[in-house]
């Protein structure tokens, strides 16, 4: 696969190349893709999925900048 690329002027450089878009163009084949709800089968698992999802809010066990990995 070839990378398109463009010029473009750069601050104090002059023209410089710049890649462009590198993405394949195209829809998703299939219809349902993307529509989670309709694969759960209940409530329990819905939240499930989205507490999966959205980790960062509702894990009480993870590491970021909040937190230390370990204690100091």
């Amino acid at each position: 696969m070839e990378y398109k690329t463009e010029e473009k002027e750069a601050f104090g450089r002059g023209k410089v190349k710049v890649l462009g878009a590198t993405f394949e163009e195209g829809k998703p084949e299939d219809v349902k893709m993307g529509k989670w709800r309709e694969k759960m089968t209940n409530r329990k698992e819905m939240l499930k999925y989205i507490e999966t999802g959205e980790r960062y809010w509702y894990s009480k066990d993870w590491y970021g900048s909040e937190k230390r990995k370990k204690p100091a």
